[in-house]
């Protein structure tokens, strides 16, 4: 397995930080589902681009007619379409950093998904994964409230978020080793592309017919709606890329450097407070993740 992943999937992480604190900023105007589409509408533009691009400088063949990979595909771009959402939710209800450390539920899920599909993990890989795993449930238990039950809220849709994260992971990989087999570059343009485009139709076509004040808002959404797109289609290409060259535990494992990324947003731009049980129990999910990437590489 290549390391080139790695510096892959570092430089997407940054990118897919600053797309969901702009998503999370579009909250207000457009609603989860209207801040959602922006995501895909606006990167839809830039993902086609780089296919011809791609297309241009390494011709290779596309294996369109495959129908694994229209299903994966699909399934991949419903998956983190509904993931996209309930990030953002949760992130409303807690805070941007623990809502980005909620969603990386998706590693112990991501092994899981790739176990079955063929994609081994070591003893020390599961070790991670558990730590993590625990990282995550401790972080997630929300406080007693003064008066009524807990509120559960932020912690479902976050760990629902990462949950989707990691199917979504799983089935673009297997859609990309479909379409271009051996050639990860062609086959992440490719499916990026036919995601995406999925993706801005589908959800465009409900807006319109159900939510069309949060459309119209989206499209209003001017710099920070295409700069959201933009960095979502960069987090994306690089994801999609990643996945065409290691095994989406390893990529998603690497992809918590995330984690930390988000504090540092949360707390810097977003006057966002981060309390000592809640850094210490990050630390363990980091912990756990790390060991992880460790016994993947």
């Amino acid at each position: 397995m290549t390391l080139l992943f790695i510096p892959i999937v570092v430089v997407a992480a940054g990118f897919q930080v600053a797309r969901n604190a702009l998503q999370r900023g579009l909250l207000a105007s457009a609603g989860p589902w209207g801040a959602t589409w922006v995501r895909f509408v606006f990167g839809l533009p830039f993902a086609l681009v780089w296919l011809i691009a791609v297309a241009w400088i390494a011709p290779t063949p596309l294996a369109f007619g495959q129908v694994s990979f229209w299903t994966f595909a699909a399934l991949g771009g419903l998956a983190q379409l509904l993931a996209t959402a309930a990030l953002l939710v949760s992130m409303q209800r807690s805070s941007f950093a623990i809502g980005s450390a909620l969603q990386n539920v998706r590693l112990p899920l991501a092994a899981l998904i790739g176990w079955t599909l063929g994609d081994p993990l070591s003893f020390a890989g599961w070790a991670g994964v558990a730590l993590a795993s625990f990282g995550l449930i401790a972080l997630s238990w929300p406080k007693a409230e003064a008066a009524g039950p807990r509120d559960w809220s932020a912690a479902g849709y976050g760990l629902g978020a990462g949950a989707l994260f990691g199917l979504s992971a799983n089935f673009f990989r297997e859609a990309s080793l479909a379409i271009a087999p051996g050639h990860a570059l062609a086959g992440a343009a490719a499916t990026l592309c036919v995601v995406q485009a999925i993706q801005a139709g589908g959800l465009g076509l409900v807006l319109a017919l159900g939510q069309p004040a949060a459309l119209r808002a989206s499209l209003a959404g001017g710099r920070a709606a295409w700069t959201a797109g933009f960095c979502g289609f960069a987090a994306s290409a690089g994801w999609f890329t990643a996945f065409g060259l290691a095994p989406a535990a390893a990529v998603q494992a690497i992809g918590a450097i995330e984690i930390p990324m988000a504090a540092l947003v949360g707390g810097r731009l977003l006057a966002e407070r981060v309390s000592a049980r809640q850094w210490a129990l990050v630390a363990v999910t980091a912990l756990g993740v790390a060991l992880t990437a460790v016994a993947v590489l």
